[in-house]
């Protein structure tokens, strides 16, 4: 009998396998070390479905699966946690069979594989984000000693600089603290100009790549989003509409709706938390944009957005901006095109709209 699904928990050196039949049946399960495993994994018949927590080295054994030409099939963990037998019992034997059995769901909804290029390329924006939470943690450090001698700094990087570097400051400070002063300073500095090479580099990837130039297209899309967004999702044709994106993103609300009644609650706040903060970041200035420019020279995305300021708080305002902006991204990266910003007009609800108001007059 055939092996259908192979459900593989993964970890750093010990594997557990289950296969399952093409009824769904178990068949055997096994407990491989990392290179039993590997030498394993090249023995599977191909065409064989391997199925996998989409986890840290998930994209690695998957493009190892996709080279012995198996099919891998990476799932969100909380995908897979309601098919697990006992919610009590969580074992790795256990995690192994519910992703098999996950995997085996039609309507299951996978991780795209990524490239050896895009996981180099979120690296450098990994590794960034890294080096500026030390560089805040470090000016807080020094901004909570000075406190303690009575020197109280505002909270911005120009004006800890300054106090750094004044001598009256200097002064009031003991002799022996000042050596442990300069060294977190010194150290303060490096984190800075890390983050500023990590910006040059980031910016050069998108330089060179001619679907993030297209997405700079839109406002409020700068290299860096452009670079994580196409680092993230690629060519985005995993992802039927637009829509679809903004969820995975947590830029739409959720919904407790029951007995045909609508309820619409925050937003979800789910999926991949680093593009949603640039999103809404970039949406800060393209609203700024929008309230500089008078409404007879706005387009109308801009008077769209000042419409939206007039009746909506400021969050929910940045929100609206982002989600719709993700949908721009999508459609200009799943279909190839440039930014359009009249393409709402041919859209077919907006001719809906149109041919009701004739048939109205």
């Amino acid at each position: 009998m055939a092996t259908i699904t192979l459900g593989i928990d993964l970890s750093k050196q010990l594997f557990s396998v289950c296969e399952l039949d093409v009824s769904g049946r178990v068949m055997q399960r096994r407990d491989l070390r990392r290179d039993a495993f590997a030498a394993w994994l090249a023995q599977r018949p191909a065409g064989s479905i391997v199925a996998m927590e989409a986890c840290s080295s998930a994209h690695h054994w998957a493009r190892r699966c996709l080279g012995h030409g198996l099919q891998p099939r990476l799932i969100a963990a909380q995908f897979v946690k309601p098919f697990r037998k006992s919610q009590g019992a969580k074992n790795d034997r256990n995690d192994a069979e519910a992703i098999a059995t996950a995997a085996r769901q039609g309507n299951m909804r996978f991780v795209p594989v990524k490239t050896v290029e895009q996981q180099a390329r979120l690296s450098w924006h990994r590794v960034r984000e890294g080096y500026k939470a030390e560089a805040l943690a470090t000016g807080n450090r020094l901004r909570g000693l000075l406190s303690e001698f009575g020197i109280v700094i505002a909270r911005s990087d120009a004006a800890l600089r300054r106090a750094l570097g004044d001598d009256r400051v200097r002064s009031v400070l003991p002799q022996s603290l000042l050596p442990l002063v300069d060294d977190l300073q010194a150290h303060w500095q490096q984190l800075h100009e890390r983050v500023a090479a990590y910006n040059a580099t980031i910016a050069g990837h998108a330089r060179n790549d001619e679907r993030c130039r297209r997405l700079q297209q839109v406002t409020g899309v700068g290299p860096l989003t452009a670079d994580a967004l196409v680092a993230t999702i690629g060519c985005a044709r995993d992802f039927r509409n637009g829509r679809q994106l903004s969820a995975w993103l947590g830029l739409t609300p959720t919904q407790h709706s029951s007995g045909g009644r609508q309820r619409l609650g925050s937003i979800s706040c789910r999926g991949d938390a680093y593009l949603r903060t640039l999103l809404i970041q970039g949406a800060r200035s393209s609203l700024q944009r929008a309230k500089a420019v008078g409404r007879d020279k706005a387009t109308a995305e801009q008077r769209w957005i000042q419409s939206l300021a007039m009746r909506l708080p400021f969050g929910k305002v940045l929100v609206a901006i982002a989600s719709k902006h993700a949908r721009q991204l999508w459609a200009m990266l799943a279909r190839n095109e440039n930014f359009d910003p009249d393409a709402w007009a041919r859209h077919p609800m907006t001719q809906r709209s149109k041919s009701n108001h004739a048939l109205a007059a």
